[in-house]
């Protein structure tokens, strides 16, 4: 902003606890998960969810483990009055969920709301009214602070008498002082103890007092005091289950509420992916899969998360960010070399200390708070290669993806020429382009140098050596010859010794069987390094034959580096 428009703005008042406790607290078990999702002002939704769309999400919110879930304000629309006689008709309310409607403190709108309510067996009904003094000042004209009280007292005087009129629906009572985040801490008390007045709670029948940072106007350190200051001050606490449902107007709601709970908050209401009015409610899948990655039990299920994301995609017609945490498309992406290398061994790593401990050996890869697979993520969507990319990126899909386990020292000359390539393309590199560029230029390269016919002679065999009968063409002419060694490729070497086309050594070889290939495909690789020069070059051969496998790398090696002199 310009400093002339700073002006305007003053800063957010904190609140006077200095023997807060909050902060020396951590957070050991889950909350009550409230899921407000099928509400059309939550939603904010360009285009509404019709009936059908908001009972596919119900359907999915279940089958997640939410137990509480505000299926609308019946009282304002007919679509989600429909909804919810939808859900009771159809019988779709599984016997261990409640569900919630919302509705402000004024008659009409209650007496609607307990009409929706017929069949259904467990319901929260959630009161609500503003309270905050931009709310009293400006949307109800200056009313005063006994007005404001006296709308509540009356809505909840309501709702009391019109309990017994569902004998066979278990109600539970929520009242919310809307704009909780901005209304004196000792109004928002009083008017919540004047509800509780008229509800009357006891250990058998708690109410719920939710708290809701309607508009997110303060870091999330004074929402937690504002929390804690509430529960020490408010009537009934021991009756009464205090709920958090923050917003994300500062872009700190999920810190808000994770500090809310350190507060003395028991419940949390929100929404998937933080779907919502303005900047969005708080992201349950966040929450959730926070305290997972910390050992907690949440109750919620996010192992398929690509499959919750689908569902909430088509119905609500929104796309989830690349970069939202755990659901985006590329949270679990590297391109950055280093972190690449880095993932790779935390995964080989990960491998052997399963291998040893067992799967429940504590998590612990480089850049990955948690293991992608526990949410339906899939491996092969963690390294992607740029021209940012580094060797150990590149290694990573091709041993992953494509079977290869390439020798460490190889991991430079392979990862240059992709990540060159991908350079020159000006694009990122699909993991079968990386698997077609390593066969193309790095396996059974046969030119200038192409093998004709090969036989091992064992008959003539003298301390462990064999002889080599060989016929190959470099550059177009065929030459044929002997060779002896210790195995077929050191008799080879000396082939090319004594055809005149040795200016080499061979420096190591591996070799394994090529998984995800054919079961009888063998891959071998072979460092040579020229003599001259002492450049250090590897080729990878793929046969059936582990030695013809080890021959053609050989060739391969020979033939990169003549490549390379041109």
């Amino acid at each position: 902003m310009k400093p002339e428009s700073i002006q305007k703005y003053r800063p957010f008042p904190a609140v006077e606890l200095p023997d807060r406790t909050w902060p020396d607290r951590t957070i050991t078990q889950a909350p009550i998960w409230a899921s407000v999702d099928l509400r059309d002002g939550n939603q904010a939704l360009p285009v509404p969810m019709s009936v059908e769309e908001k009972l596919r999400l119900f359907d999915e919110l279940v089958r997640i483990g939410f137990k509480e879930i505000e299926v609308g304000f019946p009282s304002a629309a007919d679509t989600e009055f429909n909804f919810l006689r939808a859900l009771v008709e159809q019988d779709r309310i599984p016997a261990d969920v409640t569900i919630q409607v919302l509705v402000q403190a004024r008659e009409q709108l209650i007496r609607r709301t307990f009409e929706s309510l017929q069949g259904v067996k467990k319901a929260i009904v959630h009161l609500y009214n503003s309270t905050s003094p931009l709310q009293r000042r400006v949307t109800f004209g200056d009313a005063s602070k006994e007005k404001i009280r006296d709308i509540a007292i009356e809505g909840a005087k309501l709702i009391k008498e019109l309990v017994p009129t569902l004998p066979g629906t278990e109600i539970t009572l929520q009242y919310s002082p809307e704009s909780f985040s901005d209304t004196e801490l000792d109004y928002a008390v009083e008017v919540c103890n004047a509800v509780s007045a008229v509800w009357e709670p006891d250990k058998d029948r708690k109410i719920i007092l939710n708290l809701p940072a309607t508009v997110e106007w303060s870091t999330p350190n004074v929402h937690a005091d504002q929390i804690e200051w509430f529960c020490r001050h408010v009537d009934n606490r021991e009756h009464s289950i205090i709920s958090l449902h923050t917003h994300n107007d500062r872009g700190t709601g999920i810190a808000a509420t994770e500090l809310g709970l350190l507060a003395g908050a028991d419940r949390v209401e929100g929404t998937l992916f933080g779907n919502g009015e303005r900047t969005g409610n708080l992201d349950l899948v966040i929450v959730a899969l926070n305290m997972n990655s910390h050992g907690i039990d949440t109750g919620l299920d996010f192992s398929d998360l690509s499959s919750t994301r689908q569902i909430y995609e088509e119905v609500t017609r929104l796309t989830v960010p690349e970069r939202q945490p755990y659901a985006g498309e590329l949270v679990f992406t590297a391109f950055s070399g280093s972190h690449q290398d880095a993932i790779k061994k935390g995964f080989d790593r990960r491998s052997k200390d399963v291998d040893e401990f067992g799967t429940d050996f504590p998590w612990g890869v480089p850049y990955l708070t948690i293991d992608p697979q526990d949410i339906g993520r899939s491996y092969e969507a963690i390294i992607r290669i740029n021209s940012q990319s580094g060797k150990g990126g590149v290694a990573y899909i091709l041993d992953r993806e494509h079977g290869f386990d390439l020798p460490k020292t190889m991991h430079p000359q392979v990862g240059k020429f992709v990540y060159d390539r991908a350079d020159k393309e000006g694009r990122e590199l699909s993991n079968e382009e990386i698997g077609d560029i390593f066969s193309e230029q790095f396996v059974n390269i046969d030119s200038p140098l192409s093998l004709t016919s090969f036989e091992l002679d064992h008959t003539t065999m003298s301390r462990g050596e064999v002889i080599c009968h060989a016929t190959v063409e470099i550059d177009g002419e065929t030459v044929a010859g002997t060779g002896k060694g210790n195995g077929p490729i050191n008799s080879f070497v000396h082939f090319l010794e004594e055809a005149g086309h040795k200016d080499f050594n061979v420096t190591d070889y591996r070799s394994q069987a090529l998984r995800g290939g054919s079961d009888a495909d063998s891959a071998a690789y072979v460092q040579i390094q020229h003599a001259p020069s002492g450049k250090l070059l590897w080729g990878c051969g793929i046969d059936p034959s582990i030695e013809m496998a080890g021959l053609k790398a050989l060739i391969c090696a020979w033939n990169l580096l003549r490549r390379d002199e041109a």
